[in-house]
């Protein structure tokens, strides 16, 4: 059973990410929606990530809005309690629709949300809740939509090491790109995006065309061998904390995880290639 994060990652703010998939173009391989980071941010900057970010106070939802969600089996699953699992559930559907637009979600019938429900939105949703001047909640109950937490498939936890300026304790999920929509103009935090296979990300890693830090790095792995969408999203995770271990040296450098050898050998040869990561 997951541990709990009070037990591995005390006074670590939760985050939330979500790999968006959807059927290749050129082959049955799913693809996975990236972004590459602006380079002018204070954490991250420059790396090829998924959408996400920091869960908030305003990610409580009122049990209403759970109606038809087991809380209590997710909490089961994602090692926390029912309420906490609601808010992490939320983070990543409004993180989504903050930096993709992409709304992951369903109107109080069960009916998905598509083009049409998303033209119904104010023009400047995205930015008022992503400026905290629009309660999300109050967004999604004035349009009668609840968080489609059935479509969300929980992958991977990763807990920024000890040290760090700035720690995390992340939950990764997998979801399908919904019908009838797909990502819009990036949010002030992306500086351009892609559809890529976990293989081809993986080459370009080594290639030295794309950063990617030893989360993402993992996430793609895990992916690399789905030969299609129903099989990426029944990829088997592990929501056991993976917390890298460090040396002790500054600046601090990741010595090992679960992979970290062949994560290492790729970074050598996109080291070798572009010269060392920013």
């Amino acid at each position: 059973m997951p541990s709990s994060p009070q037990q591995t990652a005390p006074d670590v703010p939760r985050a939330a990410t979500v790999l968006l998939l959807r059927p290749g173009a050129d082959s049955p391989a799913p693809e996975v929606f990236t972004i590459t980071r602006h380079s002018a941010l204070a954490f991250s900057a420059g790396v090829s990530a998924f959408p996400g970010g920091r869960i908030d106070a305003a990610d409580a939802l009122p049990a209403d809005f759970w109606t038809g969600t087991d809380l209590v089996d997710w909490g089961r699953r994602l090692g926390l309690g029912p309420d906490e699992a609601g808010m992490v559930l939320t983070g990543v559907v409004r993180e989504t629709f903050e930096e993709t637009g992409v709304l992951l979600a369903r109107h109080r019938d069960g009916h998905p949300v598509d083009a049409g429900t998303l033209a119904g939105l104010p023009e400047d949703a995205r930015r008022r809740v992503e400026d905290h001047e629009l309660d999300f909640a109050t967004l999604l109950a004035e349009h009668g939509l609840r968080p489609d937490a059935g479509g969300l498939r929980a992958l991977s936890r990763w807990v920024t090491p000890e040290g760090e300026s700035r720690r995390y304790d992340t939950y990764f999920f997998l979801a399908a790109l919904p019908d009838g929509q797909a990502p819009g103009t990036l949010s002030f935090e992306g500086a351009d995006s892609r559809w890529t296979t976990a293989t081809a990300a993986l080459e370009d890693f080594r290639a030295g065309h794309h950063q990617l830090m030893p989360p993402t790095w993992a996430q793609f792995r895990a992916l690399a061998g789905a030969p299609d969408l129903d099989s990426a999203l029944a990829t088997s995770g592990t929501l056991a904390p993976v917390q890298p271990t460090v040396a002790s040296r500054k600046p601090s450098r990741i010595i090992d995880f679960p992979g970290y050898e062949d994560f290492a050998r790729d970074l050598a040869a996109g080291s070798s290639v572009s010269g060392p990561p920013a």
